[in-house]
């Protein structure tokens, strides 16, 4: 791998905890290793709703419930070396979070 060469990381969660924790994690491994980053750049968050309704048969009154799941999405740019991208692989990725890296 070549020195100078840029990561882009792409988070795809439920949960914005997991999303803004996971970024923590690797702000805190750049400043220690004093490698640049820019972001994280936020992405619109994409709802997904579903309407039901509450009564299965048909009888009583109508009702409906509404239900809502939000995809939080941040993207990452960082100057990598092959020890900053070693830290990163070992950071433990929470349940519900998808991670892309692309070497650019």
């Amino acid at each position: 791998m070549v020195n100078g060469s840029t990561a882009r990381i792409k988070l795809i969660g439920d949960d914005i905890h997991n999303v803004n924790n996971f970024v923590q994690e690797v702000k805190n491994i750049t400043e220690k290793l004093g490698v640049n980053m820019k972001g994280p750049i936020p992405i619109p968050t994409k709802k997904l709703k579903i309407t039901t309704r509450r009564s299965p048969d048909g009888e009583g009154k109508y009702s409906q419930e509404r239900y809502q799941m939000r995809i939080h999405k941040r993207l990452l740019d960082i100057q990598v070396d092959e020890r900053v991208l070693r830290m990163i692989m070992k950071i433990r990725i929470p349940a519900g979070l998808n991670i892309e890296v692309k070497l650019i």
